[in-house]
């Protein structure tokens, strides 16, 4: 079945409010095995709104509507969709009195418009909104599902889960399951080609990949009649993926990001990590400090923004400062070093680089950031050349510090493994 998604609410068109409805909703629907195709953001317009949902309803068989079931007059979406379907809007008395309390528990009473929420259209099936004021409805015409669903999501999310949902499933029996595999260290084309086969050849499951920040997903899809059945498909194809990937997986768990991968790898050898950053600003600290548990590994951070604090703090020699300048593989080895014996930490980062938008040079341009990593002595130096705003540079460059140490613990116990330590 196809599912259309039609979010109401001039501020969203304005850009006043982030449309996170749409997001959601598209991907609850598609763990029910339904197919989006068109997704649509109309304002508090009732012309406008009757054509979008006139086109909808031609080409979906499920069409789904937040926004504009409110109390006042630009809250149009309950009465454009009754005159579409050609049913009467009349008083549930059970939506009635549902607002009564709710008003009475907050011990307000409510004013006239808001008994406007109490019509429903007439056959539909009323979807009661305990976090609000403004019930849902559901109206069935022949082989057409329409779904009015209110607009914040305080409100949205729980009566979609709890009704809307079992509603669908009883239309698709059939479901959909995904499972991501996280990789880091290389980028989306690279990772694209290692596995063009796979996706030229995908049909059930399907093969995704999606590029965040230092990082790329991989999300692998299967459509089944069961969760089981969906999991059988899946798993195959997410072990060829790790065969081909090998240690640039991170994590195949949706919940793990790559510094809380990063936090567990120091956990699991015992090691303790501190950092010294300079454009990035205490973010790579940020990042890290924001996994539970972390306080079991993590020593301390410096913001070492200056040369006279990259020299007094960290021990970066002044010479080389004066030769190389700050933004430079020589500089950030020394800041790694210097970090390690300040801190007697096991795992020292450093950060160096030009986050612009000025500062660069044809030598040396914004982007250029140069990062190391000491792992009970032994010290990676890479160099890196990033793009965008200042703060788009910033983050990548945190990303490729959690990469670059995360590769560096492994490499340093891998080598103990193979006696070469």
């Amino acid at each position: 079945m196809t599912v259309e998604l039609i979010c109401v609410g001039t501020e969203l068109l304005l850009g006043n409010i982030v449309n996170t409805n749409a997001a959601y909703l598209a991907e609850k629907c598609a763990s029910l095995g339904l197919s989006c195709y068109y997704q649509t953001v109309v304002g508090d317009n009732e012309k406008r709104l009757e054509e979008t949902l006139r086109a909808a309803i031609k080409r979906s068989q499920v069409v789904i509507l937040s926004g504009g079931l409110g109390p006042t007059e630009d809250d149009l979406t309950k009465e454009v969709a009754s005159r579409v379907m050609g049913r009467e809007l009349v008083e549930d008395a059970d939506s009635r009195k549902c607002i009564e309390d709710f008003f009475a528990s907050r011990g307000s009473v409510p004013t006239e418009n808001n008994w406007k929420q109490a019509l429903i259209p007439q056959g539909g099936l009323v979807l009661p909104n305990p976090n609000g004021t403004a019930p849902g409805v559901i109206i069935p015409e022949k082989d057409t599902h329409i779904v009015l669903l209110p607009g914040p999501p305080h409100e949205l999310k729980p009566m979609f889960e709890n009704h809307v949902m079992p509603y669908l499933m009883k239309l698709e029996p059939g479901l959909i399951c995904s499972q991501t595999v996280k990789v880091c260290g290389i980028g989306e084309s690279k990772v694209e080609t290692l596995l063009m086969d796979l996706i030229d050849g995908q049909d059930n499951p399907t093969l995704a990949t999606y590029a965040k920040t230092g990082e790329v997903h991989i999300r692998v899809t299967a459509k089944a009649g069961s969760e089981k059945e969906a999991r059988r498909l899946i798993k195959p194809v997410v072990k060829e993926i790790k065969s081909r990937m090998g240690s640039n997986i991170y994590t195949t768990e949706e919940d793990v990001t790559l510094e809380r991968a990063v936090v567990e790898l120091l956990l699991a050898n015992k090691l303790t990590v501190t950092c010294a950053e300079s454009c990035t600003g205490g973010l790579l600290s940020a990042r890290l400090i924001n996994v539970p548990g972390v306080s079991e590994v993590y020593k301390s951070g410096y913001v070492t923004y200056s040369n006279k604090a990259k020299r007094k703090l960290l021990g970066v020699k002044k010479s080389t400062l004066s030769k190389y300048g700050a933004v430079s593989a020589q500089t950030a080895e020394e800041m790694a070093r210097g970090l390690a014996f300040v801190s007697k930490g096991d795992v020292a980062v450093s950060v160096t680089g030009l986050a612009g938008p000025d500062g660069g040079t044809e030598e040396k341009p914004v982007g250029l950031v140069y990062i190391a990593c000491s792992v009970k002595g032994d010290v990676t130096v890479k160099e890196y050349h990033f793009s965008g705003n200042r703060q788009t540079i910033r983050e990548a460059a945190v990303s490729a510090a959690l990469t670059l140490m995360r590769g560096c613990i492994l490499e340093y116990y891998s080598e103990i493994t193979f006696g070469k330590k």
